[in-house]
């Protein structure tokens, strides 16, 4: 994934989700709905987030240093990996937590909860950040698709090695379809007069943020601990280094992301037992310019030569 393309669609999410909390905690204000004011926490923990999202990309861009020579790359991982973390906590127990306190509302008091004042608010805001969120999710859809090729929705958020396209798209997914419980909370509480629908609404919007916040954990800890190439690459590279005169067989080959465009390769390759060090170095050399060829994120590469011998 490009860091353009990522970087519109976080910046779209950001500026959306910006205006929308805004609006939201206006309508909480006066109508005292929970399902608004679950959804204007969303809001601005989604903002947080692309924050973060941003930040990370900037720190992962730092050239390395004697206390980290393979560079910061892995930082728009653990940034990635934060997001996770406030987006289950401010986003999802928040909500959790403030379904609670309405059903216990609901249940107590008076006038069960009902939305009493500026009624017809809570439904004019939520469809219109409906329609922001949309947008905001089409732009993630098309850079996305611009570098997910064959992939079917799953394989590209389970197997990207750049992390803010597959995190962009699961909050604005998440954003939508919360708001749609939302709005279906706040609409039966405006129809029956009774909060508890309100507090579902809150309940479901939670639940769904706790969802989409362990899918993304489980994802970006893969990328932390550190994933090998795509099979793509992998053949890539095996082919690059085997197609060459200087060597007779790759051995074996491991190859870990230090960033999601910066791929570290390490592999044994057989030479000829008859060839000097000068024709070793020079066969070394050329293997790398092969490699590089094929697979330009390939930014480190340690080649080991060895002579093969059969076993058995």
């Amino acid at each position: 994934m490009s860091a353009g393309g990522g970087t519109k669609a976080i910046v779209a999410a950001l500026l959306a989700n910006v205006g929308i909390a805004i609006t939201k905690f206006i309508a909480w204000a006066l109508s005292g709905s929970s399902s608004m004011l679950a959804e204007a926490i969303h809001s601005v923990a989604d903002s947080g987030n692309q924050v973060l999202l941003l930040f990370g990309g900037r720190r992962a861009q730092r050239q390395a240093t004697p206390l980290h020579p393979f560079g910061f790359g892995r930082e728009r991982y653990i940034y990635a990996f934060i997001v996770s973390i406030v987006l289950f906590s401010v986003g999802g127990l928040f909500a959790l937590y403030e379904a609670y306190h309405k059903y216990h509302e609901a249940i107590h008091s008076e006038n069960k909860g009902a939305i009493t004042s500026w009624q017809w608010l809570p439904v004019t805001v939520l469809i219109v950040a409906i329609i922001l969120e949309s947008f905001s999710f089409r732009t993630a859809i098309v850079e996305s698709n611009a570098v997910r090729g064959n992939a079917s929705w799953k394989e590209f958020i389970r197997r990207a090695k750049a992390p803010e396209l597959p995190v962009i798209l699961l909050e604005d997914l998440g954003a939508l379809v919360g708001l749609i419980f939302a709005l279906f909370g706040v609409s039966m509480t405006l129809i029956t007069g009774n909060g508890l629908w309100d507090a579902l609404g809150t309940m479901m919007i939670g639940l769904l943020l706790v969802v989409i916040a362990v899918v993304l954990a489980i994802e970006t800890k893969s990328l932390l601990l550190g994933e090998s190439a795509t099979d793509e690459h992998v053949k890539a590279i095996a082919s690059a280094i085997e197609s060459g005169p200087e060597v007779e067989r790759l051995i074996h080959m491991r190859t870990m992301h230090l960033g999601p465009e910066e791929l570290l390769v390490a592999a044994k390759i057989a030479v000829k037992h008859d060839e000097t060090a000068d024709d070793v170095a020079r066969g070394i050399d050329a293997t790398e310019r092969r490699i590089r060829e094929a697979v330009p994120i390939a930014k480190l590469i340690y080649i080991e030569p060895d002579i093969y011998h059969q076993k058995g």
